[in-house]
């Protein structure tokens, strides 16, 4: 997942422009691989190698951040034990809580992201005596200004890092002076912060809200909130902007609740609020985080009714009974279903934050999050979540080739088509296997190649849609070693007798044994034998030396062998 990129461009100068989109880029990107091989094998890898080729491009450049997130597989059918959390964002890795479950999903707990997302900006180092009620300082270096929150953009330019200006989706820090920070963006935009003291519309240090991103958030590119930026102090009694929510990644057939859940069962990535301050500056509230769940069905009970939610943080109040900056609100979040909205026992909420209040009477300067509350719930948005393909391989069986696959899910697919080589470039379709159409349950497949190739073979699958589109598999190797037919005279035989026997097919063998054993297991004969290169080969075997009875003739080559009675008189 691209966490953050290089996304403002030029909009790097002292002004309320500061932090503007110029491009997207790739930030929000992400998508499911299967890891096939790491360097080294144990310790810290320096590479992985994928199964598969990347779709996207994901950039690592200085103002870049790219993730690797773990996708665990809870198994079939998974009932949680305890709540379960993902780990905050510290700047490089976090905030994302990645799971699937190939059937049901049972929730007795919560999923939680709350506050795991970007984090907001730091309350200013005291400022005493200044009460300038500028607007222009948008970036600076000074703590005597807070901190912005973060954002989907990596700053490594100091300057950038306090001010008054958002930084893309992260909340703006307050400004002269005791003004309130700016709250963070995601779906909807952060609020702005409250004015300073005792400052006017026209002439305040205000933090400016992080922006909207709903014009680039679909179900394939997704954000964690925004955090809030702080409040500006000149007597230490500010608060911090509060930290954005998380994301959650959620993949099963269906989403469940029991009826022994024993208390509220949330996925949840809120944003949080942020605390309040004295006669200082408060922080503005973190933007709600995102959740994607890929599920075809949602059975929630009214015992343990479902709450879903994105809900933006609320700005810091100010205790003081003169006026001071309250934190402004931060915006909403964003749910995505790749179904219909679920409505039974299930509630979904993305609401805006709130603003913080200027004084202790209540005065509100500062602006909860924009646009409408649950403007973010986006429903019918089948992405990436889907794994496709979760396993391939070839196994020898006795005279034949056993394939089997798994898909976790499938989209549009008409049919597998089974194609197999003996030199790795050169395929061959062997067999077709009809798909599961669209399908978000698990499937198993499986189908014999009935007259395998001797020695190393190659098997691809060919998964084929609807409108012929189509895309192959890793490809799997064999070296195949067949059964060892053979066929022996005469029989019964007499004790001084020679014994003939006939490879009938010796699939690439080069050596074998051949033994004679009494019923009893006690082995009486033994030798190894070289084959030539032909598909049949006569074999003699001479002074047996056998007493009369029943004998068992084996023939063995690795773990392929066959066994047959002799006779003798």
């Amino acid at each position: 997942m691209q966490m953050q990129d290089d996304v403002i461009g030029a909009n790097t100068t002292n002004a309320a422009t500061f932090g503007n989109l110029s491009a997207i880029a790739n930030a929000g990107k992400y998508e499911v691989k299967i890891i096939s091989a790491v360097t080294p094998t144990s310790g810290a890898p320096t590479s992985l190698t994928l199964s598969t080729t990347l779709a996207n491009t994901y950039n690592t450049g200085s103002n870049s951040s790219v993730q690797l997130i773990s996708f665990r597989d809870l198994g079939a059918n998974y009932t949680t034990t305890a709540n379960i959390s993902a780990v905050a964002w510290n700047g490089s890795v976090g905030g994302v809580l990645a799971f699937y479950v190939s059937n049901t999903l049972t929730l007795n707990h919560s999923i939680l992201a709350d506050g795991l997302g970007f984090r907001g900006g730091a309350f200013s180092a005291n400022a005493a005596g200044d009460f300038a009620c500028v607007n222009s300082s948008y970036i600076t270096t000074l703590t005597t200004l807070a901190a912005k929150g973060e954002g989907i953009y990596l700053p490594t330019v100091t300057t950038y890092s306090n001010g008054r200006a958002k930084i893309l989706n992260g909340g703006g820090g307050g400004s002269e002076n005791n003004s309130g920070g700016g709250g963070g963006g995601n779906y909807s935009a952060g609020g702005d912060g409250g004015l300073g003291y005792p400052c006017t519309t026209a002439n305040s240090g205000r933090g400016l809200g992080g922006i909207s991103l709903s014009a680039q958030i679909s179900v394939n590119r997704i954000f964690m909130g925004g955090g809030g930026g702080g409040g500006q102090a000149n007597n230490g009694v500010a608060s911090n902007g509060g930290n954005g929510g998380g994301i959650i990644l959620i993949k099963a057939n269906t989403v469940a609740t029991s009826t022994t859940c024993g208390s509220a069962v949330n996925i949840s990535a809120n944003g949080i609020s942020a605390a309040n301050s004295g006669n200082d500056g408060s922080g503005g509230g973190g933007a709600g985080g995102s959740i994607v769940i890929q599920a075809a069905n949602f059975s929630a009970t009214a015992a343990c009714p479902l709450t879903v939610r994105t809900n933006a943080g609320n700005g810091g109040n100010v205790g003081d009974a003169a006026a001071h900056g309250g934190g402004a609100g931060g915006g909403q979040g964003a749910v995505i279903y790749s179904s219909a909205q679920p409505t039974v026992n299930v509630t979904t909420q993305t609401n805006n934050g709130t603003a913080g209040s200027d004084n202790s009477g209540g005065t509100t300067n500062a602006t909860g999050g924009g646009g409408s509350s649950n403007a973010g719930i986006i429903a019918a948005s089948s992405g990436p979540l889907p794994i496709e393909l979760l396993e391939f391989k070839a196994t020898s069986k006795t005279s034949r080739v056993l394939l089997e696959w798994s898909t976790a899910s499938e989209t549009n697919n008409n049919y597998f088509s089974i194609e197999r080589s003996s030199n790795g470039i050169d395929y061959t379709a062997i067999t077709k296997v009809k798909g599961a159409g669209t399908t978000r349950s698990y499937n198993n497949y499986s189908v014999y190649d009935t007259e395998p190739l001797d020695g190393i073979s190659y098997y691809r699958l060919k998964q084929v849609d609807y409108d012929n589109a189509f895309k192959y598999s890793p490809i799997v190797s064999l070296d195949f070693i067949g059964s060892l037919n053979f066929s022996f005279f005469p029989n019964p035989i007499k004790s001084d007798e020679e014994l003939s026997f006939m490879l009938t097919k010796n699939n690439g063998i080069k050596e074998f044994n051949v033994s004679i054993s009494d019923l009893s297991g006690i082995e009486i004969y033994t030798e190894n034998i070289l084959t030539g290169s032909e598909s049949k080969s006569t074999f003699i075997l001479k002074n047996l030396n056998l007493h009369a009875g029943i004998y068992l003739l084996k023939l063995q080559s690795g773990n392929s062998s066959q066994i047959k009675k002799l006779v003798v008189q």
